[in-house]
Formats: structure tokens, sequence, C-alpha cells
């Protein structure tokens, strides 16, 4: 462990109020972890236990925070007609591990494709950038803004939102533009981000350009599964 993973650790440990600061503090701490856990720097057993104790204190710092709970779409101006496969076929969860990292098993996740022929990030209707939107209310914990084309990183840019009532952890990746920052509390439906390409596979030609849309259910902050929220997301609400 570095000195700066150790010094989180000890900010997060010795602040004394459960408020704001203490949230970001732990919410920052995670976004290293998840780096670490990433690039498969860290033990599984290690990493298992700080990331359980990262989301205990993040949801004990959001208690005082308001809370709604509706659900919206993630891609404003589209629904579930735009999730590929069939009913939700492309989830395919098999063998997937958080603690795996970058190199992972499985497609625990829905791919939601926009219209963008020529690949160039703008949807062909209306010739504008597709908002990504915060399903539900929640914190930021981890986010990658930095991509390129010859990065191996599978995911690009991507978001992780903590929703610490539902323990549920949300991953949105190969975003293009990512418009929230670590330890920051969303809405449901508030603009996290944009549609893009970012990612290994998701930048190569034979890609259509999508959001992918993972989600991780928690127990106490220890993880659980990945699981299927298709038929949630047929009922969500649209964003506009």
């Amino acid at each position: 462990m570095n000195k700066a993973f150790s010094l989180h650790i000890l900010l997060c440990c010795t602040t004394s109020l459960y408020g704001q600061s203490k949230l970001a503090c732990y919410a920052d701490s995670f976004n290293l972890l998840n780096t670490k856990v990433r690039d498969q720097k860290i033990g599984k057993v290690k990493a298992e236990k700080l990331a359980s104790h990262y989301l205990n204190q993040i949801s004990i710092g959001y208690r005082s925070t308001p809370v709604r709970e509706e659900w919206y779409f993630p891609l404003a101006g589209y629904d579930q007609k735009a999730i590929g496969g069939i009913n939700g076929n492309g989830y395919l969860p098999k063998g997937y591990n958080y603690f795996d990292g970058n190199k992972h098993l499985g497609h625990p996740a829905h791919d939601i494709f926009i219209h963008d022929n020529n690949q160039d990030c703008l949807e062909d209707r209306s010739n504008k950038e597709v908002n990504v939107n915060s399903i539900t209310s929640g914190v930021v914990v981890a986010i990658e803004k930095d991509w390129n084309p010859d990065s191996e990183l599978r995911g690009g840019k991507y978001i992780y939102i903590y929703d610490p009532v539902a323990q549920l952890l949300y991953y949105y990746a190969h975003n293009n533009k990512i418009h929230v920052k670590v330890c920051e509390t969303v809405h449901p439906g508030q603009i996290i981000g944009t549609v893009g390409r970012s990612g290994k596979n998701a930048f190569k030609k034979r890609s259509p350009t999508h959001l992918h849309l993972m989600v991780l259910q928690t127990d106490n902050g220890h993880f659980l599964r990945p699981v299927d929220i298709y038929s949630k997301l047929k009922l969500a609400r649209k964003s506009l």
C-alpha cells in the first residue's frame, strides 16, 4: 500500500464528523481503491475488506442527505427499445468478479445504443451529444476521465455511482465526457456525462456507439453479485 493510499485511509479514520467532508474522503478513497482493483495492484481479500469499509462509511454519511427514489432511463431521448439484444439477453454474468479488475470475465451488463452511424458520438437526428443520466440517487465513488485509443482499459471513461439506500453500485462506461466528480451527490435524472466510444473494444469500428451499464448488488458494503435490471429499465421514466 503506497503512502498516498495510506494517507487517505488515515484521513477517513480520523475525520470527526459524518458530514460532507467525511463522505468525500471515503468516496475519494474508494476511487483510489477501484483504480488499484482495475489495474490488479491489490490482492482480492484486502481489496474486498477495504471496499466494504468504504461503502459502509459512505452509507453512514449519506443518511442525512435528501433521497429521491425515482428511476430514470440512463440515456436522454431513448427508452428500453435502445437496449441491445432481445429482451435483455445481452446480459451474461457468468464468471464475473469485480475484483478481477480489467481482466474480468462475462458481460453482466446492458449495452444501450444510440443512433450514430458515422461514429462521431453525435446523435444522427439531432447532431448533438446524447446525455447520460443517473438512474437513481447516489454518490459518485469513482471516475476515469483520461483515456486514449492505445489504452488497454476496457471501460474507457467511466463513472461508478453508489446508491446506499438500495445498496447498488452503478457502472456507466464508454463515456465521451464526464460531468460529475468523485464525492458528488447526484439525483435521479441528473446529467452525469455523454455517450461515447471510449474503451479498448468500444472504440473499434465494429462497435456501435453505446453506453455500457452494469449494476452490482452489495450487502452492508460486501460485493455479492451483478444484478439484471432489465425489467426496471423497461419501466424507468424517460429522460429528456
